[in-house]
Formats: structure tokens, sequence, C-alpha cells
């Protein structure tokens, strides 16, 4: 492998369309852990918050419920279709590699033998993002990392998260895929959004590259996107479209502003509803019959994600509130597609 420097709306997929034809069909997710650190102080990052002695009380018994909660809510992405849930799983706010292989062995998912892909970025609290696949489905290839600077001219220099981009085989078919947290809206959404807008213009660079010489036909875009589906970053510096009629072929498609546009949403700040976490693909991944090709989308918000009480009800069903531990699962709901092909 070579490696580069209020609204309470649950989605379900009807299998009826996969039993009347002979598909196969591969789940592709993503979902924002929610602080997924260990209780080790790291002295390289700034995670002591996330530990025994700091204001979170963030113990043994915490981490572990945390690592049940969550390893169940993956568990369930895609299963109403596929038994083995999602073939490909992105995940961010994660602090290392041993916090995600905690999480593949905890028993809802030590079953499906989730490998690794993880690179420890320069972010200042030591958190990344990293990819979750299943080796009967997907077979990596080339790993790119690229790290995203968010100071300005002339100051220290800052790091967030890298953009961690995975070529390799689902099934027999070479994709890209690209995990992704970009740089927050701390300090207000327009004073942060050429941040974000670099982010965008990264990741449209790289896969143009892949696709340009001819090493991958079809990409995707997934993750904590700190943007709607509506701003610049990703209409713009993805070239990201509503619809599936009118995409060009350097285009891609965004199937969850659809979503967005009724309402619905992944988290929630303030009484209102964003759509951050998302998953965007090219525009070969609609048109392109030959291979893999989309067929739903999903918001994964069942009741027991949503908090029912309290300041937060309604929203996502979090880790912490006002620096306790709440028994909950993550601030964000996760996403997934279902991507299909005629079985041969």
């Amino acid at each position: 492998m070579r490696h580069f420097c209020f609204v309470i709306f649950f989605f379900s997929f009807s299998i009826s369309a996969f039993c009347q034809q002979d598909f196969t069909v591969a789940c592709i997710a993503f979902y924002n852990l929610e602080n997924l650190f260990d209780t080790i102080d790291s002295p390289d990052t700034d995670d002591f918050e996330f530990t025994p002695l700091g204001p979170n009380v963030y113990n043994s018994a915490v981490y572990y419920d945390k690592l049940d909660k969550l390893s169940k809510v993956i568990s369930e992405l895609g299963v109403e279709v596929t038994p083995d849930g999602a073939a490909l799983v992105g995940v961010s706010e994660i602090e290392n590699r041993t916090v995600l292989e905690d999480l593949v062995r905890q028993p809802a998912l030590k079953n499906r033998s989730y490998q690794i892909l993880h690179h420890d970025s320069k972010d200042a609290r030591g958190v990344d993002v990293a990819l979750l696949y299943q080796p009967k489905y997907f077979t990596p290839d080339t790993l790119i990392y690229h790290s995203l600077v968010t100071s300005d001219p002339g100051e220290e220099i800052k790091y967030s998260r890298d953009i961690l981009v995975a070529v390799g085989s689902l099934n027999g078919e070479q994709i890209a895929v690209s995990i992704n947290h970009w740089p927050s809206r701390r300090g207000g959404e327009s004073r942060t959004a050429h941040l974000r807008n670099a982010a965008a213009c990264f990741n449209k660079n790289i896969l143009d590259s892949l696709t340009e010489n001819n090493i991958v036909d079809k990409t995707i875009v997934m993750g904590d996107l700190n943007d709607d589906p509506i701003n610049d970053s990703i209409r713009k510096g993805l070239r990201s479209k509503r619809e599936t009629t009118d995409l060009d072929k350097d285009d891609m498609y965004n199937p969850l502003e659809d979503f967005y546009r009724k309402g619905l949403g992944t988290t929630a700040y303030r009484n209102a509803w964003s759509l951050f976490d998302q998953i965007i693909i090219s525009e070969t991944l609609v048109n392109d019959n030959s291979g893999y090709r989309f067929y739903k989308a999903a918001i994964h918000n069942p009741s027991y994600l949503i908090e029912n009480s309290g300041i937060y009800k309604g929203y996502p069903f979090r880790s912490y509130s006002n620096g306790s531990y709440t028994g909950g699962y993550s601030d964000h709901f996760p996403v997934h597609i279902l991507v299909i092909r005629e079985k041969k």
C-alpha cells in the first residue's frame, strides 16, 4: 500500500427493489463520533479535558460505555438491505488508532472484521478522521493525506484535521473515497468560510487528478463539512448540484441537499438544524450504469438517538452536556448511501 503525505424523521429502505432484480448492494456511511478519546493525557495534544482528572471526568467507565453505544449505531447502518452493514464507514472526532481498534472489537462489530485506515493529524486537540472498511468488500491501494492549514499569513502555523483519501477496490471496482472534518465555524461563519472553501478545493483537485490520470472513475466526498449543502464550499468548491438531471462531467451530486431543503439535519445548535454531515458523489456514480451506481441516501436517526428531555430535547442524544456525561451517543446523526450494481 502506498502512502502520501426538531423534526424527528427516520428513513428506512424498502428492499422490494432488490428482491425483484438481482443486485449487489454496498452501504457507505459517515459518522462523527463526538470526541472519542482514550483516557490517557497525551503530552503532545490538548486532550486533558477528556481524561479522568479533566473537567469531563472522562474515565474508563465512560469510555467503554461510549464505545458500546457507538458500535451499536454503526452496526445498524444499512442492515435493512445488506446483512453485513456498511462496507465503508468514514469517522471523525477520534483521537488515535487505539480508540478505533477498541471500537471495532466491540461485540456489535467484531464479526465484521473492520480494518482501519488512519493517520495522526497535526490538529491541536489531536482529533483525526479515519476510514473503517470490511476487507471482504474493499481492498485499499493508495492513501493520500493532506494537511489543512488554518492560520493566516504571518501567524503561528495551525492545522485542522487532515483530509484522508483512500483509493481502492470495492468488490472489484476502483473508487476513491475522501474523508473529511473541515475547519469549524468558531469565530463566525463568514470569517472562517475561506478555510472550508480551501478544503473543498483541495478535495476537488485531488479527486479530479485521480480521474484525469485514469486511476479511478468514481469518487466520493464524505464528512462533517461544517457547512450546509447550499454553502459555497460545497456548491462551488465541490461543484455540487441538487438534481441528477443537469450534471456535467466534472460536477458532483449531493443526495442530502433535498433533506436539508425539507428542514432536516444531522446536528442542531440554538434551535436550528444544520446538515453538516454529508456524502457527495461524482457524476459517474449517478450516470454510469456499467458498475456501482447511486441508489438512495439516508439520515440514520431512530428515536433512541434523539434527546427526549431537557434543553436539548429533540437534538441528537449527545455524550456530554454541560460537562457531565449523559450516556448518549453523539451530537451528530450518521448518514449513509446505498450503491448498487447488477450481478453478472
